[in-house]
């Protein structure tokens, strides 16, 4: 097994520097489209066959040091009650939004193994196929909940805010219900034999710092206090969350991520003795290759102070990225940084 990716978590010493991308077993993939075609997206995250091949494709054919589970972070949220639909072109569509007590009281906390079986026998087929390491994710509280809240995306979470500020007992009730989802799913990940386990908050860049650490942190703080039973490394990833940086720090999670929105080695200063996990602009990654390699560098050298560091994006890698483009960048991590650690 490449192991170097576990080692990077740790803040062990690698030989290189790991890399693996956000939503890297995706729709800029011609096979994956080819598997997609198929069956709908929800159907996809619901065949343990097809969620393997899927999450192998990444792996296989563009050298990735770690492979991440081929799911959804609303596949939980589901379990617990929440009808879910995928539309093409409009994202997760959640049509009976909760804002009220009896809304909550409606929702369970499902048993993760009988609700979301199909995930846990993902991971189990994987960890018969993978040569490298297995990342589990989930939602965060807050993200998960805005999605509950607004019945889906939204651009000024208007009516999230508004129950977080007006009724803030009954958002709290909400966050802890999806608190106590979201740990016993990850639990269940860990016992089916995922090696890492990362919380995707998408949306805690919408937050200012003051309203992070009342309605956000705690939470994730909660889950990953949960989690050092398994023993494995935790991820955190706060989107555009560069102002939250030093929140985030405070979060318990072996890793921070980073998006591209702050410098990676101001990050690495602040971060302290933590692994980080980051930070290319994912439209850099349509760069000529002279030029993509130079800001890769840029990257690694900044981050060459870090306790740990795993290359990535910023974000998830946009679905009209050339492949080409993608390999051109996980060949430049593994040479780059091969040549600074034999220096």
């Amino acid at each position: 097994m490449n192991d170097t990716f576990l080692k990077a978590c740790r803040g062990e010493k690698t030989d290189y520097t790991p890399i693996w991308m956000m939503r890297q077993a995706g729709r800029y993939l011609p096979e994956y489209q080819k598997v997609r075609g198929s069956v709908s997206f929800l159907e996809l995250c619901k065949r343990p066959e097809l969620c393997v091949e899927v999450t192998l494709q990444p792996v296989d054919l563009l050298g990735m040091d770690a492979a991440i589970l081929f799911s959804d972070i609303l596949i939980p949220i589901e379990a617990m009650g929440a009808a879910l639909e995928f539309h093409e072109g409009h994202g997760p569509i959640l049509p009976d939004r909760i804002r009220s007590s009896e809304a909550i009281d409606r929702l369970n906390v499902p048993d993760p193994d009988e609700a979301t079986g199909f995930v846990m026998e993902t991971i189990r087929l994987l960890r018969r196929e993978l040569k490298v390491p297995l990342i589990g994710f989930a939602g965060a509280p807050f993200t998960c909940a805005t999605y509950l809240i607004e019945g889906g995306s939204s651009k000024t979470f208007w009516e999230t805010k508004k129950l977080m500020y007006t009724q803030p007992e009954v958002f709290g009730s909400l966050m802890e219900k999806i608190t106590r989802t979201t740990l016993g799913y990850l639990l269940a990940q860990a016992r089916a034999g995922a090696q890492t386990l990362m919380l995707f908050d998408s949306w805690a860049g919408i937050l200012a710092p003051c309203d992070f650490e009342r309605f956000a942190l705690p939470y994730v703080r909660e889950i990953i206090t949960g989690l050092q039973q398994t023993g494995l490394p935790v991820i955190y990833f706060a989107n555009n969350g560069a102002t939250l940086l030093d929140l985030s720090v405070t979060s318990g999670a072996d890793v921070i991520g980073l998006d591209w929105r702050i410098n990676i080695g101001d990050a690495v200063r602040r971060v302290g003795r933590k692994a980080v996990q980051g930070n290319l602009d994912p439209f850099a990654l349509l760069l000529p290759r002279e030029e993509l390699r130079r800001r890769i560098q840029g990257i690694l050298e900044g981050a060459r102070d870090a306790f740990g560091h795993i290359f990535n994006l910023g974000h998830g890698i946009h679905q009209f990225t050339p492949p080409e483009q993608a390999r051109i960048a996980v060949e430049a991590v593994h040479e780059l940084s091969s040549r600074s650690a034999a220096a």
